[in-house]
């Protein structure tokens, strides 16, 4: 579990360089990230197989995205206002759930 903590952190600040036009060239943002330089090009390989736009600028030795892009995992809190908590519904499950408890 923690290897994949680690993979997604490390594609959180991939992206995070990425916005800021900051990667700089494959080796050096090896360097940044402490991985080898294969290992960069497997993560981008890896979130173009996500969809993401990225690419890399010749001209300013960067990763950018080629579109407006975000990239976000993990869970998020939501807050709900009064009309969206009367429009929950829990499913067939919870429609069922008086049933349940009644044993």
């Amino acid at each position: 579990m923690k290897q994949i903590v680690k993979q997604l952190a490390l594609l959180e600040r991939v992206d995070q360089l990425i916005r800021l036009k900051a990667t700089g060239r494959p080796n050096q943002l090896a360097r940044r990230l402490q991985v080898s330089e294969a290992t960069v090009f497997r993560i981008i390989d890896t979130m173009k197989e996500m969809n993401a736009p990225v690419c890399y600028d010749l001209t300013r030795q960067s990763y950018i995205y080629e579109a407006p892009t975000k990239f976000k995992c993990g869970f998020y809190l939501e807050v709900l206002d009064e009309a969206q908590e009367k429009n929950l519904s829990g499913g067939i499950a919870f429609i069922k759930m008086p049933k349940l408890l009644s044993f």
